[in-house]
């Protein structure tokens, strides 16, 4: 029996656009995330501290009041959701609003493993390329981002992971539209609220737990390699 056998299309919607939203966060949190990593590890400037808390204010906060500061800001109404729509750009109740709460509430922790892996990078190395004649920006990549690989690799499957199993800053911000915005945790929710639905809540939890538990795996794969290049 096949995954899409196993699973009724309500959930195997759910899965699929789940995996669709991660994805898209992650890969469009992450040039952000290794900037913004780059700039805590290696820069000392006034307001260091409060650039870091508002990076990891996500992971303070509880996801509802994120969700709605999303809505708020980039809803048809928001300052930025009025000045998007215009141009097609819609996040309020559609599936890339889902992508950006996804990629907010992941950015901490993809931040934090990319930033760790700037630390460890021995500066002489940067150093002597540099006495060579090398652009800083041919330094970044072709030296420093490939030292960093490991960590990087690891923060973006954090990230991902995390994405994964995002709710509540996802239902404020989009609802739970089945087939449009109805993430694998919002149908969960939704399943468990309804007669019958615990055996496609038990599915998809155990789905869930499966790509967690892989993406774990693999994190802790790669800080172990990063452990051993260090």
């Amino acid at each position: 029996m096949s995954v899409s056998d196993w699973l009724g299309p309500q959930e195997w919607q759910a899965v699929t656009l789940s995996l669709r939203v991660s994805l898209v966060a992650t890969l469009a949190s992450l040039p952000f995330a290794i900037a913004v990593a780059w700039l805590l590890a290696r820069r000392s400037f006034p307001g260091h501290g409060l650039i870091s808390g508002i990076v990891h204010l996500p992971l303070i906060l509880p996801p509802v009041v994120t969700g709605y500061l999303l809505l708020i800001t980039f809803g048809t109404k928001g300052p930025v959701g009025s000045l998007l729509q215009p141009l097609g750009i819609v996040f309020a109740f559609r599936w890339t609003g889902a992508a950006l709460a996804a990629a907010i509430m992941s950015f901490p922790l993809t931040v934090r493993a990319i930033r760790l892996g700037f630390e460890a990078v021995d500066p002489r190395l940067e150093q002597a390329a540099a006495t060579l004649g090398a652009p800083r920006f041919w330094i970044f990549f072709t030296v420093t981002l490939p030292l960093i690989g490991p960590a990087l690799l690891a923060g973006a499957t954090l990230g991902f992971a995390k994405a994964m199993g995002e709710f509540g800053a996802t239902i404020t911000f989009v609802s739970n539209i089945p087939g449009q915005t109805q993430t694998l945790p919002s149908a969960i929710y939704a399943f468990l609220e309804t007669p019958g639905g615990e055996g496609p809540a038990m599915r998809l939890v155990l789905v869930s737990i499966v790509i967690a538990m892989a993406a774990v795996f693999l994190s802790e794969a790669l800080a172990r390699r990063a452990a051993r290049h260090r």
